[in-house]
């Protein structure tokens, strides 16, 4: 009886264990048709982002000065308000596990708040690292809020100057539906 249970016990912590280790699905948002992840996907990690948005001021290749985006750099926070990843030019993103991602934006929709950056969909391009990013090939931006180039002009008094926007946003990280990480 003895040796039964321990292998009884021994079965059990190892389901816990696999458990464990598979991410629960989290629940995908409603987008856009253009920012739904790709068929075959499913969500495994939502997280907050609160940060800004860099600008620089510069002239355009037309001669025109406008202020362009340099990148962003944003802490991501899970529901717990644990910071988890790290955002920042690239755009790229690393977990604090050591994983990382660098995406080239696909497809874009203006936010339902003028004021703010437009939502997307992200194509994963390179990833490194293993732990919660390694599988992941696919990141939605929604909920944004602010984030839009300062309202300063930019031109040649402001040349090479920077600004820094504030924004919060939600994102959505996706993997292949039988991925393991």
């Amino acid at each position: 009886m003895a040796k039964e249970t321990a292998v009884l016990c021994a079965a059990l912590i190892g389901l816990l264990g696999a458990a464990h280790l598979a991410p629960a699905a989290e629940p995908a948002p409603a987008v856009p048709a253009d920012l739904k992840a790709p068929a075959g996907e499913r969500a495994v990690l939502h997280a907050h982002a609160v940060g800004v948005q860099i600008y620089g001021c510069a002239s355009g290749t037309d001669g025109t000065w406008q202020w362009t985006l340099k990148g962003p750099e944003a802490d991501l926070r899970d529901a717990g308000g644990k910071l988890v990843i790290h955002h920042f030019a690239g755009p790229s993103w690393k977990h604090l596990d050591g994983s990382e991602v660098q995406g080239k934006a696909v497809a874009h929709a203006a936010a339902p708040d003028a004021s703010a950056i437009p939502w997307l969909l992200v194509t994963v391009v390179s990833r490194s690292g293993a732990g919660a990013l390694a599988d992941v090939t696919s990141i939605q931006r929604i909920n944004t809020k602010g984030g839009q180039p300062p309202a300063a002009a930019c031109n040649a008094a402001a040349k090479d100057t920077e600004s820094r926007s504030p924004y919060s946003a939600d994102y959505y990280f996706y993997a292949p539906a039988g991925a393991v990480h």
